[in-house]
Formats: structure tokens, sequence, C-alpha cells
């Protein structure tokens, strides 16, 4: 199981965004496989607003190994040729470090206020999937006919990954999970136990093979609530916590190789603490859990 951290949910009670470009630092010092941002656009209570692909960009710049993942960016919300751009900007920028999680949405402020209709979220999410990897990969001109316009667009920049970044699909919903096996590397989920990863992973290899896909290379990936021992969430958890409430180290190992041996292959930690605090959380990770999952010492 590869591990990874959301540069979210932490309170940064000072630094801001900075503060996140040191979390994702140390989270590469200490070995985590990739960092995340989500993607708002409006004020909300579920965590930051700021722009995903800036942040990461700015991480980008500030480290040299640690994978840079969004999760989820909301598809119907951009233009795909624009979008399509600007991640192949961010993948040659980082040298191929760039996953792009995507979903539909979910929020009817936001949808409003870029003037977007709800009801063509998922349409919408299709047609930019299918728009993006043609002109990642340069095969514009096989584009559908509803695409003809598109047919001679060339992108101005080449991602470092051929063909595109890896694409993760989020949502929990059986279209979504058609997305993932259509589109995507894997289908990335939320908040998830081992009786739902072990379902997700039935529903992908049942959809896989009736499309002729090799069930395999279909992964799951989950963002994981975590609020370790002696550590007090500063906002709410909006899912299942790993390990269960009051948790202790033993249930989140447990918890964790449960998930590992359902198929999820890589757990992203959502952690809801005071921001300077997130290191020793990492920290506490790196040397008690880690160790316990994958049956390896810590990568530091």
């Amino acid at each position: 199981m590869r591990f990874g951290v959301s540069l979210e949910p932490p309170f940064w009670s000072r630094g801001g965004e900075a503060a996140a470009v040191g979390a994702a630092r140390d989270a590469e010092r200490l070995g985590f496989d990739h960092v995340l941002m989500s993607s708002h656009l409006l004020a909300n209570q579920h965590g930051a607003a700021t722009d995903p692909l800036i942040l990461l960009s700015a991480v980008a710049g500030a480290t040299t190994r640690i994978g840079l993942a969004t999760s989820v960016l909301v598809l119907p919300y951009y233009h795909p040729v624009v979008l399509a751009n600007q991640v192949a900007s961010l993948d040659a920028l980082s040298g191929g470090r760039l996953a792009l999680g995507v979903g539909t949405g979910w929020n009817p402020r936001e949808f409003a206020a870029v003037d977007v209709p709800v009801r063509l979220r998922g349409r919408r999410t299709d047609d930019s999937l299918e728009i993006m990897r043609a002109l990642w990969a340069g095969t514009a001109s096989e584009l559908p006919d509803r695409f003809a316009e598109l047919r001679t667009a060339v992108l101005g920049v080449r991602p470092a990954t051929p063909g595109g970044p890896p694409i993760w699909v989020g949502g929990h919903s059986e279209p979504s999970l058609r997305r993932a096996v259509r589109f995507g590397q894997g289908w990335h989920g939320s908040g998830i136990s081992a009786d739902d990863a072990r379902f997700f992973r039935s529903r992908l290899d049942e959809l896989a093979a009736a499309t002729g896909r090799d069930p395999s290379a279909v992964e799951i990936s989950t963002v994981a609530f975590l609020v370790p021992p002696g550590f007090t969430p500063v906002r709410p958890v909006p899912g299942r916590l790993l390990g269960g409430t009051g948790t202790s180290t033993e249930a989140v190992v447990e918890d964790l190789s449960l998930l590992a041996q359902a198929g999820v292959t890589m757990a992203s930690l959502w952690i809801p603490i005071d921001g300077p605090r997130l290191i020793e959380a990492l920290e506490w990770f790196n040397t008690e859990v880690r160790p316990q999952v994958t049956g390896s010492d810590s990568p530091t």
C-alpha cells in the first residue's frame, strides 16, 4: 500500500498556503508517496478553496520526488482544452509527478457560480476526459464527430507522462465506477471500509471484464480520515475514521491492513488537526503505523 498526505485539512493557524508547501516538503522527507489537494471554488465548511493546480505547482517547485495529486478536481467547472493545457504544463514542470483525481462535483452553489447546469455534470465530465486524453496523446484527429472542431487542435505543451498523467475517478456511484474503468488508472473513494473495498473491487472487476479490460489494471485508492491518538480534530471529520473513534495505533494498523487485503493499493491521509502539529502526526504514522502495514521499515 502506498501512502499520501492531504494538504487541505489541517488548520493553518499561521503561514497559510506557504505552510502547506512546507508540509509537502516534510512529507517528501519522510518518504510519503504523494500529496494531494481538493478542489473548491467558494468558501465552505469542508475545507480550503486554494486552487489545487496552483498549490501543487508551488509544491512541485519546492520538492523533487514526491507525487502530486488532485482529490478531486471537479471537471464540469472547466473548459477541457484550457484544463488539458494547465494539467500538461504542471505535469511537464514537475517531471511527470502529477496524478489527476477527478469527479463530477456536488455543490449547487459552485455550479451556479460558474453557470454550469448540475444536471449536465456527468456528461461534461465524460466529454472532458475524452477530449483531454486525446489532446495529451496527440490523437485529437480521432475524436468523435461531436468534437469535430477540435480535430486539428494541438496543445502548446506536451505532458511529461506519455499520453498524459494517470487519471483517478472519484465517486461512489455506478456511473463513477464505469467512468473509472473507461478512463482511469483506478477508482478513488473516500472513507471506505474493508467491506466497502471488497464490494467496489468486485464491481470494478465485473465492469472491466465486460469491456475487455484487464481488471488488475484498475486500482483502488481512498482518502482515509485519521485523527492520531492524543490529537484533537479542529473541524468535523466528513466520514468514517480510520481505527474508529477513540482510536489507537493498533486499531489504525488493523484497519489499514484490512483495507490492503481488500484490494486498496493507495491511502491518502486526511488529518484534520492543528497545522503546526501535522509533522508530529506524520512522524507517528511513519514510525508506528506504516512499518506494520507494509511489513517493511520506514523509508526514512
